[in-house]
C-alpha cells in the first residue's frame, strides 16, 4: 500500500484529538441537562449551531476541493486548540466556565466536526489505492470507535468522579474501592485542547504522494458548490443513495446529544454514569461494525446491507419508545453503534467508487447540508418544553424511528439501479 505512514500519522492524529473531543461532547449535553437542569436551553444551542452549520458545510465541500487536506487539518487543529485554550483559561481564572463559553466550545467542536470528517475521507481517498478503499474506511472506522470507547470511559470517571455508588453502578463495589474527585469543565477542556496541539504535530509530520494528481478548480466558491450539484443532478442515483443512507447517522446525532440526556434524566430517573456508559456500548458495537461488518456483509451488496440496517435502527428507536430500562437503552446504543458505523463504512465506500475525488467534496457538501437541515428540523421540534416534561422524551423516538423507516424507501425503490450503477472518474 503507497503512502502506509501518511496513512498511519492521519490515523493517529484523528485518535488523539477525537480523544478528549468526545469527553467534551459527552460532557456538555450532561452538563446542561443535569448540572444546570436546562435542556431546553442546550436544545436552543444545539438547534442554533447546527442551522449556522448549513452555511458553514455548503463551504466546507469548496474548501476540502480547493486547498491542500493536510493544509486544512493543520489549520482547524491549531484554531480548535487555541480557543478551546483560552476558554479553559477562563474557567481557571474564574472558578468556573460561564454558560456563554461552554456554547462556545460545543459549536466550535461542531464546525470543526463538519471539516474534519470531509477532510479525512477526501485525504484518506486521496493518498489511498481504489482496491484499498474498503479497507482504509474500516481501519478509520476501528481507529474513531476505539477512541468512542475509550473517551466515553473516561467520560464516566471525569464527569462523575468514581466512588462507591459509581462502583455500584457497574458492578464493580465488591472489587475495588478506589475514589477519583470529578474533574471541572474548564480541566477537561484543557485536556481537549492539548490534544489538537499533539494533532498538529502529528499532522505537521505527514509526506504523501498523492495516488492519483488531484484536478483543482479555482473557480469561485458558488461555481465549485455548483458544480456539485450538477454533478448529482447528472446522476440522481448517487444523490438518492446519499441523501437516504445519512437517516441514521442524522437521528444518531441526536439521540446522543439531544435526546439520550433527557431519557435518562426524566424517563429513566437515571445519572451520568448510565449516559457514559451508554456511549461507551454504542462505541463499542461501533468498533465491532468497523471491524467485521465488510466480512458479515461480504455475500450482500452494499445496497442490500444498509437498508438491513436502517430497519435495525427503526426496530431499535420503537424499542426505546415503549420500554424504561437502562440494561434496553445500553443494548440499543450497542445496536446503534453497528448499524450507524456499519452503514457509514459501506455508504463512504460506495461514495469513494462512484464519485470522483477531485469533486467528493462538494458533492459531500450537498450531503452534509441536506442533513443538517433534517437535523436543524427535529432539534426545533424536540427542543419544544413538551419533551423534556415527565417521560414526554418517548414520543422523540417514535418520530425519529418513524424517519428512519421513511428514508429507506428511495433504496428501496431504486435498489436494482443502484446496485448495478458504474461511473467513469
Amino acid at each position: 500500500m503507497q503512502n502506509k505512514s501518511a496513512l498511519y500519522l492521519l490515523i493517529a492524529a484523528n485518535a488523539v484529538s477525537g480523544f478528549a473531543q468526545g469527553i467534551s461532547m459527552l460532557a456538555i449535553p450532561w452538563y446542561f441537562s443535569d448540572i444546570l437542569k436546562s435542556s431546553s436551553t442546550f436544545g436552543i444551542i444545539y438547534g442554533g449551531a447546527t442551522f449556522l452549520t448549513l452555511f458553514w458545510g455548503l463551504y466546507v465541500g469548496t474548501l476540502v476541493d480547493r486547498f491542500p487536506r493536510k493544509n486544512i487539518f493543520l489549520l482547524i487543529t491549531l484554531i480548535g486548540g487555541s480557543i478551546i485554550a483560552s476558554v479553559a483559561g477562563v474557567g481557571f481564572y474564574l472558578g468556573e466556565v460561564p454558560m456563554p463559553l461552554i456554547a462556545l466550545v460545543f459549536c466550535t467542536t461542531m464546525f470543526i466536526y463538519n471539516v474534519h470528517y470531509p477532510t479525512l475521507y477526501a485525504f484518506g481517498q486521496e493518498i489511498t489505492e481504489k482496491k484499498n478503499y474498503g479497507k482504509i474506511n474500516s481501519i478509520i472506522e476501528v481507529q474513531g470507535q476505539a477512541t468512542s470507547v475509550l473517551s466515553g470511559a473516561f467520560a464516566a470517571i471525569l464527569i462523575t468522579g468514581v466512588n462507591q455508588e459509581f462502583l455500584a453502578n457497574i458492578g464493580l463495589e465488591n472489587f475495588t474501592n478506589i475514589s477519583i474527585q470529578p474533574w471541572a469543565l474548564h480541566e477537561i477542556f484543557l485536556m481537549d485542547a492539548g490534544t489538537y496541539f499533539l494533532a498538529f504535530i502529528l499532522i505537521a509530520l505527514i509526506k504523501y504522494m498523492p495516488v492519483k494528481k488531484k484536478t483543482i478548480d479555482t473557480g469561485s466558491m458558488f461555481t465549485r458548490l455548483k458544480q456539485g450539484i450538477d454533478f448529482l443532478k447528472q446522476h440522481p442515483l448517487i444523490f438518492h443513495f446519499g441523501v437516504g443512507s445519512f437517516a441514521i447517522f442524522a437521528m444518531l446525532l441526536l439521540h446522543i446529544h439531544q435526546l439520550m440526556p433527557i431519557y435518562i434524566s426524566n424517563h429513566l430517573q437515571g445519572n451520568s454514569a448510565i449516559y457514559a456508559g451508554a456511549e461507551m456500548l454504542y462505541a463499542l458495537g461501533a468498533l465491532f461494525a468497523g471491524i467485521g461488518i465488510r466480512w458479515v456483509f461480504k455475500k450482500t451488496n452494499t445496497v442490500k446491507a444498509i437498508i438491513i440496517m436502517m430497519v435495525l435502527s427503526f426496530i431499535v428507536f420503537e424499542l426505546l419508545a415503549f420500554t424504561q430500562s437502562s440494561a434496553v437503552l445500553i443494548f440499543v446504543c450497542f445496536v446503534l453503534g453497528l448499524t450507524n458505523a456499519g452503514t457509514r463504512v459501506l455508504r463512504i465506500t460506495y461514495i469513494f467508487n462512484h464519485i470522483p475525488n477531485h469533486i467528493i467534496g462538494r458533492t459531500g457538501s450537498v450531503f452534509q447540508t441536506l442533513n443538517v437541515m433534517m437535523r436543524f428540523t427535529f432539534i426545533s421540534i424536540f427542543s419544544l418544553t413538551f419533551f423534556a416534561e415527565e417521560n414526554n422524551i418517548t414520543w422523540a423516538y417514535v418520530i425519529s424511528g418513524l424517519f428512519i423507516f421513511i428514508a429507506i424507501f428511495p433504496l428501496v425503490i431504486y435498489y436494482k439501479r443502484l446496485i448495478q450503477l458504474k461511473i467513469e472518474d
